[in-house]
């Protein structure tokens, strides 16, 4: 039986939308399995069936990394969840959508990003810094793949205001720290209107022509895990996304009172890039009744 959807509310602990926020990772944790592997991976196999250069892309000369990652994900399925996996010489067979696919048949990375329900970004270290030069990445937050593969990190994150300044000199720091043996996490989080996964034609600077309810909003977390890998020395970054109601908060009334402080304290250009200005006043009267009812 896979476990509950974790519950990822790093609102209780302040506003940390301009920090690293880094937390160790044990190896044995890395992939995250629930109940809802099978509408995860088969929302999966519809994007790359229907719109595959927007989900999958990768530079000339990846192949080595991109293997290197499908077999630490291959052992670590083999030994953290072989209830849920049937692995033979050619095929891997995923038992809960009774999916069969032939290992050579597709591009490494292709088909890790298959099998679960996290996306993979592999990082390539070049004379820029590292570069973006291969993904699966079928759950994106407003951004497009193929307008960030080649690109290093700080111009992928271009519209993060200030991440520049406060962010690209330790994110490059870790990157060049980081140890195979000593992988790490953090959580991100937006408040979007709609639970679909991919949002990949979403602008940031989108602004809401329907007047939308609390009923209406989902609280995203992208849990990140960021490891280094040992033959390559390429850096691989895991997404795995959660969606929540935003009403599932009356029930944590501590994270209701965070996330309430941190709309307070964002600045305007966040609020803008996190797509919060048109629902601000909503969101703030809303998290105070949870405030109060409790």
């Amino acid at each position: 039986m896979r476990n509950s959807q974790r519950l990822y509310f790093p609102f209780a602990e302040g506003d940390r939308t301009l920090a690293l926020s880094l937390k160790p990772l044990r190896i044995e944790d890395w992939i995250e399995i629930d109940d809802q592997f099978s509408s995860y991976v088969q929302r999966k196999t519809e994007l790359l069936e229907t719109i595959h250069s927007e989900v999958f892309a990768s530079l000339p000369n990846t192949q080595n990394a991109q293997q290197e990652v499908l077999d630490l994900l291959l052992e670590h399925l083999s030994q953290q969840f072989p209830e849920l996996y049937d692995r033979t010489a050619e095929t891997i067979k995923v038992k809960a959508t009774d999916q069969t696919w032939n290992i050579d048949q597709f591009e490494p990375l292709d088909l890790a990003g298959r099998l679960v329900q996290e996306d993979f970004c592999l990082m390539r270290p070049s004379d820029r810094g590292y570069i973006l030069a291969a993904a699966s990445l079928c759950f994106p937050l407003r951004w497009r793949l193929l307008e960030k593969l080649g690109n290093p990190m700080i111009q992928i994150h271009q519209p993060v205001p200030n991440y520049p300044e406060q962010l690209g000199n330790p994110v490059d720091r870790l990157f060049d720290r980081l140890k195979v043996d000593r992988p790490v996490f953090r959580i991100n989080w937006s408040i979007v209107e709609t639970p679909e996964l991919y949002l990949g034609h979403q602008s940031h600077s989108n602004t809401k022509s329907v007047e939308l309810t609390p009923d209406d909003l989902w609280i995203r977390v992208e849990r990140q895990s960021v490891r280094r890998l040992a033959r390559s020395n390429w850096i691989l970054f895991t997404i795995r996304t959660y969606r929540y109601p935003l009403m599932m908060l009356k029930d944590y009334p501590e994270s209701a009172i965070g996330l309430a402080s941190i709309l307070q304290d964002l600045s305007p250009g966040m609020q803008l890039y996190k797509n919060l200005l048109p629902i601000r006043e909503m969101l703030l009267t809303t998290l105070k009744q949870m405030e109060t009812s409790c």
